[in-house]
């Protein structure tokens, strides 16, 4: 079997900040990652299980993984810019990275919703599919951990509590 837990973003609990919804966020996008390349290696499965990993990796990456982006390019971005020359050009680097994944997203997607309707496609469908996830893969890499070396710690750094409230604020008005 191929699928993963499901962890709800609105099951964190009330005392965990923006960092510990962001960092969350991340886990998603490693574990959604991870489950299209396991689905392009995959072999023998039962249809309803194809169906079922394509469906959720094509929400999460057509739907939630651009709310991230939106939480950073709106939320943290804003608030950071101008503290430091070094994160001004890391927060830079993060806002064009977010528009470097969308191709290799597109293709994810494109694979996944090929699958979610015609599971007996899988072994035509899975080199791009595998494909564009390892480029994913390769992309988010380094991009989740600078995100978490550079500018997570900055938010704390830089940032007052009511404003990280306010952020938290802003996720999940993004989601409802």
């Amino acid at each position: 079997m191929i699928t993963l837990g499901k962890k709800g973003f609105h099951a964190a609990a009330t005392d965990r900040d923006i960092v510990d919804l962001l960092l969350d966020c991340h886990e998603r996008i490693r574990s959604m990652t991870a489950l299209a390349r396991r689905l392009s290696e995959a072999s023998g499965l039962p249809e309803s299980e194809i169906v079922e990993a394509a469906d959720r990796v094509r929400r999460y990456f057509g739907v939630a993984l651009a709310l991230h982006a939106r939480d950073e390019d709106e939320s943290v971005v804003p608030r950071l810019r101008g503290k430091d020359p070094q994160l001004d050009r890391e927060l830079s680097d993060m806002s064009r990275e977010h528009g470097e994944h969308e191709e290799p997203v597109a293709k994810l997607i494109e694979g996944c919703d090929v699958l979610a309707d015609e599971p007996g496609r899988l072994r035509e469908v899975a080199p791009a599919l595998g494909e564009a996830a390892r480029e994913l893969e390769r992309h988010f890499e380094g991009h989740l951990a600078r995100e978490e070396r550079v500018i997570f710690p900055a938010i704390r750094e830089h940032l007052a509590p009511d404003e990280l409230a306010r952020m938290v604020e802003e996720l999940r008005a993004r989601r409802s």
